[in-house]
């Protein structure tokens, strides 16, 4: 393979998984899903739903799901560009004489699921409106990835046969995905599911590091041009689209059968990979940067001149990490002190849903994706235009390293007005998208009214 070949690979996987740790990509989904869903009326009116263990799902409905499951899998391989078939030996099979453990573990088999994944009876805390003196349920009771740098999230516990409203299912929901379930499982990742899954090879990133191994399932290069997937075919092995359709077809099954609680959970898993993909940086291999860019910085790295690679990977991670960190802070801020801003408004905004047309099968590649990758350019310019300049323009600088001793919502009151201004109104617009593609998708889930 030609010099600009190879290296160009390897250079795209460090700068993209630079950026990839738990619970990232819009940092906490529930903060946003909360204000995206509390003025639907399909949501805010919905009954209260009664809690329901996973394998209780399972047990009822194990015939209905064993079809669903071979469906879909039909479906991705004739439908999905370089899908990594399932295995035949992991085909859901219904046998109602098992225990509900081997129902479970088949099932999170059949879905190619972490097998260690916790799926707790639990909720996400709310700050806009719960109390801070309810009992917190400990995190790795809910994740089996450790607290993240800068985490948000605060969880209380659910038993079953409690009611508990949809919008509380849902908008937690929406965050589950990144507690473990897509830790893990390629061939070279060194774990039995890795093994039997038939994914493969991790495409990107370092396997050996158990977080990276999530990010094929939460980004999509979709729309990188010929070029780059001529170069750098690997990138084209994205997962996101694949895990949408799965628990979209689960939560239709759910509501269906009268199972309203995993309807809505399982609508929240489908809703977490939408919105990873309206994120530019996960869109996109390196938003700040041309391909031919990333071509020449590798030339000259192993030319023997580092610094140019080195510091396209850091100023990418560490813009990514601004820009979510960011986000996070400033929903959070304004769900304590219970008042509305520009990015609230636009969240809860429906009015620009309709204009994306109705749910199909490629809206996550050709409406999410697309809109997002264009939106690549112009975001990275509002970060570094936007942030402090040692965060985004000083490749000696490590954000995602130093975050926890960062108060990046302090040091932006000190920019000035127009900078934080233009930031702000940037997230705003991405989180508009959010909002509108995650209507979009519930309300092709929901049953007629």
């Amino acid at each position: 393979m030609p010099l600009s070949l190879r290296p160009l690979i390897l250079l795209l996987g460090c700068a993209a998984l630079a950026q990839v740790q738990p619970a990232r990509a819009w940092g906490n989904h529930s903060l946003m899903s909360y204000r995206v869903f509390e003025a639907m009326p399909e949501v805010a009116q919905a009954p209260a739903v009664t809690v329901e263990p996973l394998e209780v799902f399972l047990q009822r409905q194990e015939a209905r799901i064993e079809r669903l499951l071979d469906d879909q899998e039909s479906w991705a391989r004739q439908h999905l560009p370089r899908y990594a078939a399932r295995p035949d030996a992991l085909r859901f099979r219904a046998e109602p004489a098992r225990s509900d453990a081997d129902r479970r573990a088949a099932f999170l088999a059949a879905m190619r699921l972490a097998p260690d994944s916790r799926i707790a009876l639990f909720r996400q805390l709310d700050p806009r409106h719960e109390s801070e003196q309810l009992a917190d349920l400990p995190h790795p009771q809910v994740s089996t990835l450790p607290i993240s740098k800068g985490a948000t999230q605060r969880f209380v516990a659910l038993q079953a046969g409690q009611a508990v409203s949809a919008l509380a299912v849902l908008a937690s929901a929406t965050d589950e995905p990144d507690y473990g379930l897509d830790i893990g499982l390629f061939e070279d990742n060194g774990s039995e599911a890795g093994r039997r899954y038939g994914f493969g090879r991790q495409p990107f990133g370092n396997p050996a590091m158990a977080n990276s191994s999530q990010a094929p399932f939460h980004m999509g290069f979709h729309h990188q041009g010929p070029v780059f997937e001529r170069l750098a075919p690997a990138f084209t092995r994205t997962f996101a689209a694949w895990r949408v359709a799965q628990y979209r077809g689960l939560a239709r099954l759910a509501f269906e059968t009268g199972h309203p609680d995993w309807g809505w959970r399982f609508a929240g898993w489908a809703l977490h990979h939408v919105q990873d993909l309206t994120q530019p940086y996960h869109a996109s291999a390196a938003p700040g940067s041309t391909t031919a860019g990333m071509v020449w910085a590798e030339i000259l790295a192993k030319l023997g001149f580092p610094d140019r690679k080195r510091g396209l990977i850091v100023l990418q991670s560490n813009r990514h990490f601004v820009l979510e960190k960011y986000q996070t802070q400033l929903l959070l801020a304004a769900a304590r002190e219970r008042r509305d801003g520009a990015i609230e408004l636009s969240l809860r905004d429906a009015s620009r849903d309709a204009a994306y047309g109705k749910w199909v099968d490629n809206y996550v590649v050709e409406v999410v994706a697309r809109e997002a990758h264009a939106e690549g350019p112009a975001t990275d310019a509002a970060v570094v235009t936007g942030a402090p300049l040692r965060y985004v323009l000083d490749p000696e600088f490590d954000f995602g390293a130093r975050e926890d001793g960062i108060d990046l919502d302090a040091e932006m009151r000190a920019q000035l007005l127009t900078q934080r201004q233009r930031f702000q109104e940037a997230i705003a617009r991405l989180l508009g998208h959010v909002g509108s593609h995650s209507r979009n998708l519930l309300r092709s889930v929901l049953p007629p009214r």
